[in-house]
């Protein structure tokens, strides 16, 4: 298979094109990123490799897109502006890269034949939705305009999907986290920045009182959903919506205490004001996704944090 990843230099497109360029089912891997939030340093590695092809492009300019999708057998979306607080800041930029960047993406794939496509979703389509844990099914209304923007995206697969007799899979990812996740600018995760703040002995910020809850899922298990989805024959599980994380809840601070332990340090945190457009807690009912995909998570909430914070101890400059 010859596969293009969009946003294949940022955070998840990174980690999954390593495991996708380790696969035997695999004779291309094509990354597609204008490195706006992505990275070389998170592909850098892969330059040389036989089997791995990168495009400085933007899913904005569809003739960049028809380029990528030139030869290609399924595509992997990960491409997107990520932030609730960016997309409220600029809801402009957020809705140009999400919603045109993605119908750019959905109609090349379209015009080259190209059958699949894996899309990344969020877990922000629930919005306002009081029910826990969250069901595929059940949504509210949108909190942000990167909400908005993440469930279009799965409107327009369901329609590409019928219309064009494509297939599509969406993956609402609950808060990923893990090595290559960029801890620097205004918009980073809240781990990442944890976890450059003990190493460089500074209190971080918590937003809001500690006890917003999220159900944190370390990246190999949404590398592990992707590749499932990509390679799936199961028919009843195509042309589908799925939430990826591991059906736990951790609090902030709860989070912040592990990674401090880890750390070996005994700094507080600062706890500043709530951000706007946040929910106050998220946890994912997995049961769809072990059903019909096969989907079960490998690394825990506890073992992943260990494992990305000696990974940014390697890499963070103290």
């Amino acid at each position: 298979m010859r596969i293009l990843i969009t946003g294949g230099a940022g955070f998840i497109g990174a980690n999954l094109t390593e495991k996708l360029l380790n696969d035997e089912r695999v004779s291309l891997v094509r990354v597609l990123d204008n490195l706006s939030t992505g990275s070389m340093n998170n592909i850098s590695e892969f330059i040389r490799h036989p089997h791995f092809q990168f495009i400085n492009g933007d899913i904005r300019d569809y003739a960049v897109c028809l380029n990528a999708c030139a030869d290609i057998d399924l595509v992997s979306h990960q491409a997107a502006l990520g932030s609730v607080p960016r997309s409220i800041n600029d809801p402009l930029t957020t809705n140009a890269v999400n919603i045109t960047g993605t119908l750019n993406i959905f109609t090349a794939a379209k015009e080259k034949n190209i059958k699949r496509i894996v899309y990344a979703a969020s877990s922000s389509t629930y919005g306002d939705h009081p029910a826990l844990p969250k069901k595929e099914e059940q949504i509210g209304n949108p909190l942000s305009p990167y909400a908005v923007t993440k469930f279009v995206n799965e409107l327009y697969a369901q329609v590409y999907a019928k219309l064009y007799n494509m297939e599509f899979i969406g993956l609402r990812y609950f808060n990923i986290f893990g090595p290559k996740q960029n801890p620097k600018g205004p918009y980073a995760a809240v781990i990442p920045l944890f976890a450059e703040a003990l190493l460089n002995n500074i209190s971080p910020t918590i937003n809001g009182d500690g006890s917003h809850s999220r159900d944190f899922t370390f990246i190999e298990n949404a590398v592990q959903a992707n590749l499932l989805s990509l390679f799936a024959t199961n028919k009843e599980a195509i042309n589908q919506v799925y939430n990826i994380a591991c059906g736990h809840q951790t609090s902030l601070q709860q989070l912040f205490e592990i990674l401090k332990k880890e750390a070996g340090s005994a700094l507080q945190a600062i706890h500043g004001s709530e951000r706007k457009g946040d929910i106050k807690h998220s946890l994912a009912d997995i049961s769809k996704a072990k059903k019909l995909l096969g989907y079960n998570p490998q690394v825990s909430v506890e073992e992943g944090l260990k494992l990305t914070f000696k990974w940014y101890q390697k890499r963070v400059p103290v």
